[in-house]
C-alpha cells in the first residue's frame, strides 16, 4: 500500500481504517448537501434526481480521470439563469413564484444534456493540438482572480444565511476554527462534521429545528419523478431552440470555472491534475457528467468548491473518500427521510459552515496567483484581474446582462461575463508569455511562471 503522509497531507486514507475513512465520505456529504439541493429548489427540480444526478456524475467524472482527482460534482448555480428564462418558477395560489415549470423544465434539461456535449467538444480540442497551447488561454493570472471571484461570489449566501441565527453561525465557526487550529487527530480532520454536530445540538437546545417535515417524509422513493413531468424533451418546437440558445453558451463560461476549480484542487493538493490525469479528461469528465444530469432530468452537473475547501481543511486528499460521499449521495437519493433529517439543519448552520468553505476558495486563488509569481508590476496582468475582479462581482450584483440573438436572448452571468473577458483580454494584451510546457514536474502543483 502507498502510504503518503506529511506536510502536503494524506494521499491514502486507507491506512485510516474504514470507519474514519466513512467518517470523512460524510463529511463531504455534509459540505456538498446544502448547496446541491439549493439548486432543485429554486429550479422546480427533484432534489431526489439531483442527489442521483451527482451521486452517479461523480464516480463517471472519477472513472474518466482514472480515479485520481478528488473532486465531488454537485449542482451548478452557473445555469440557475438559464433555467430562470427557460422554464420560471410558477406562482402557487397565493402568488409566490414556487411550483414547477412541468412543462418547459424538460426542454431545459435537454440542453443542460447538449451543454454537457460542449465540454466533450473543448476536451477533443485539448486532445487534438495538445494541452500547452490551449492552456496559453487560462494562465494563473485568469485563473487565480476567477477563483478568487468564486467565493467573494458565493460570499453573500454565507452571510444570508448566516443571518438567519447569528448565534448558530457563530458556534458552527467557532467550532470549525478550533478544531482545525487545535484539534489533534481525526478532530482535525473533521473540523466541519463536528462544527454541524455541535452547532445543531446549539439549535436543539434554543428550539431552532422543526422536525414535522421527517414524519411526514417515506423512508424509501424513488429519485426520478417521472409522473411529474418527462425527464427530457428533445423536439424541433421553438421553445427546445430557445433553450439552446439560452443554456448552451453557459458551458462556455462553466468550461473556465472548470479550470479554475481543478487549478484550485490541484494547489490545495499539491499535485498538478492539469497535467494528469490531464485537462482533457477532467473536461470529459464533467461534461458527460452534466449531460447524464440533463438526461436523468437534474440540473447541470459541477465540480464543488465546497469540496476543495473540505479537502484544504481536513488535508485527506484521497479520492476514495470523495468516491465514498458520492455512493452516500446515491443512497440517500433513494431515502425521502434523510432529505427531510438534513433539510432541519438551520440555515444558520449553513453560513457559518459557508463563512469559511466559501472564504477558503478565494483564499486558494490568492494563493495560487502568489505560488504562480504572478507579476502585478506588469500592467498587462494587473489589467487582466481587475477586470476579471470588477466584471464578476459588478455583473453578479447587477444581475448579468441578456444579450439578444435574433428573436432569441442569450443571459450570461456575472462569473460568465468575468471568464469570457479574462480570456479575451489574456488573447489581444500583448506580452503573454506564459508557456504551460515548461512546467518541470508532473507533482509540482501548478507554479508556472508568468
Amino acid at each position: 500500500m502507498n502510504k503518503q503522509v506529511g506536510a502536503e497531507g494524506i494521499f491514502d486514507a486507507r491506512q485510516l481504517g474504514a470507519p474514519k475513512m466513512l467518517i470523512l465520505g460524510v463529511q463531504h456529504t455534509f459540505a456538498m448537501f446544502g448547496a446541491t439541493v439549493l439548486v432543485p429548489l429554486l429550479t422546480g427540480l427533484s432534489v431526489s434526481t439531483t442527489l442521483l444526478c451527482a451521486g452517479l456524475g461523480t464516480l463517471l467524472f472519477h472513472l474518466i480521470t482514472k480515479g485520481k482527482v478528488p473532486a465531488f460534482l454537485g449542482s451548478s448555480f452557473a445555469f440557475l439563469g438559464g433555467f430562470g428564462i427557460v422554464a420560471p418558477m410558477l406562482p402557487d395560489a397565493s402568488g409566490n413564484q414556487t411550483l414547477p415549470n412541468t412543462e418547459m423544465l424538460p426542454y431545459a434539461c435537454a440542453a443542460v444534456a447538449c451543454a454537457g456535449l460542449v465540454y466533450v467538444v473543448i476536451s477533443l480540442l485539448i486532445s487534438a493540438f495538445g494541452i500547452g497551447r490551449i492552456m496559453r488561454f487560462f494562465p494563473p493570472v485568469v485563473t487565480g482572480p476567477i477563483i478568487i471571484s468564486i467565493g467573494l461570489i458565493l460570499s453573500s449566501s454565507a452571510v444570508s444565511n448566516a443571518s438567519s441565527n447569528w448565534l448558530l453561525a457563530i458556534v458552527a465557526l467557532a467550532v470549525v476554527i478550533v478544531c482545525n487550529i487545535w484539534g489533534k487527530g481525526m478532530v482535525k480532520i473533521l473540523p466541519i462534521l463536528i462544527g454541524v454536530i455541535v452547532s445543531y445540538l446549539v439549535a436543539l437546545a434554543i428550539g431552532a429545528v422543526n422536525f414535522d417535515a421527517i414524519g411526514q417524509a417515506a423512508w424509501f422513493g424513488l429519485p426520478l419523478h417521472t409522473s411529474e413531468m418527462g425527464l427530457f424533451r428533445f423536439d424541433g418546437s421553438p421553445e427546445f431552440v430557445s433553450a439552446l440558445f439560452t443554456i448552451m453558451p453557459i458551458a462556455i463560461a462553466t468550461v473556465m470555472e472548470h479550470i479554475g476549480d481543478i487549478a484550485s484542487i490541484s494547489a490545495t493538493t499539491g499535485k498538478n491534475f492539469i497535467r494528469d490525469p490531464g485537462l482533457n479528461r477532467t473536461i470529459m469528465g464533467d461534461g458527460l457528467a452534466t449531460a447524464l444530469a440533463g438526461l436523468l432530468g437534474g440540473p447541470a452537473n459541477t465540480t464543488y468548491g465546497e469540496n476543495t475547501g473540505v479537502l484544504a481543511l481536513s488535508k485527506v486528499y484521497d479520492p476514495r473518500v470523495v468516491r465514498i460521499a458520492a455512493c452516500f449521495a446515491l443512497l440517500f437519493s433513494f431515502c425521502p427521510k434523510f432529505e427531510a433529517l438534513i433539510n432541519t439543519i438551520p440555515s444558520g448552520i449553513i453560513g457559518g459552515i459557508s463563512f469559511i468553505l466559501y472564504g477558503m476558495i478565494s483564499a486558494i486563488g490568492v494563493r495560487n496567483v502568489v505560488e504562480n509569481q504572478v507579476d502585478f508590476t506588469n500592467s498587462r496582468n494587473l489589467i487582466i484581474a481587475a477586470v476579471i475582479l470588477v466584471s464578476a462581482l459588478g455583473f453578479n450584483a447587477y444581475g448579468g446582462i441578456t444579450i439578444p440573438v435574433g428573436s432569441y436572448s442569450i443571459s450570461l452571468t456575472g462569473l460568465a461575463i468575468a471568464s469570457l473577458l479574462g480570456i479575451l483580454l489574456n488573447a489581444i494584451l500583448p506580452g503573454n508569455d506564459y508557456a504551460f510546457d515548461k512546467v518541470e514536474g508532473g507533482e509540482q502543483g501548478l507554479n508556472m511562471q508568468v
